[in-house]
């Protein structure tokens, strides 16, 4: 079974066993990771539903491709500029074609998931309740804040009344 992937802005025409160079994607050497972006499947000459497919894969290295020198220049202006480039890449081997639920990558794993059973369905609750606690610990640091502020603006109010008005002249 082949599909069609895009990843980097690229398509790839991949299969279980290939090895491919993309750009550049977060993981380390080993990690697996999945390709989400499936855009046609198929199995030989027939055409499969590519919906809910993904293909997972694992990085082999993290590297960078060949130099590419860019050269610019304007005849009779004296002007060269020389630069070069050097893309970063990574490394896959595509380990399967198909539903991610099969295999899962690592990242995703590292992540906490919301369990089926029952008694754990709470926790995101908990979980949910949790930063409200902490914002109201930081509203108190919130309104210490402008107390601070308010002998500076009572300074302004002040520099504006030192003022005095020039005395009018008795012509």
């Amino acid at each position: 079974m082949f599909a069609i992937v895009r990843t980097g802005g690229k398509q790839y025409r991949v299969a279980a066993g290939d090895k491919i160079a993309v750009e550049k994607i977060e993981g380390e050497a080993g990690d697996t990771v999945s390709l989400g972006d499936v855009l046609l499947a198929g199995d030989g000459g027939e055409v499969k539903d590519a919906k809910g497919l993904t293909v997972s894969a694992e990085i082999i290295a993290q590297t960078r491709g060949e130099k590419v020198i860019v050269f610019k220049k304007r005849r009779r202006h004296n002007y060269r500029r020389r630069n070069g480039h050097r893309q970063s890449l990574t490394l896959l081997r595509i380990l399967a074609v198909g539903d991610a639920k099969k295999a899962a990558p690592k990242k995703e794993a590292a992540q906490p998931a919301p369990s089926k059973v029952a008694g754990t369905e709470t926790a995101p609750a908990a979980e949910a309740a949790a930063p409200a606690a902490e914002k109201k610990t930081a509203a108190p640091k919130k309104a210490a804040a402008p107390k601070a502020a308010a002998p500076k603006a009572e300074a302004a109010e002040k520099k504006p009344a030192a003022k005095k008005a020039a005395p009018k002249k008795e012509a």
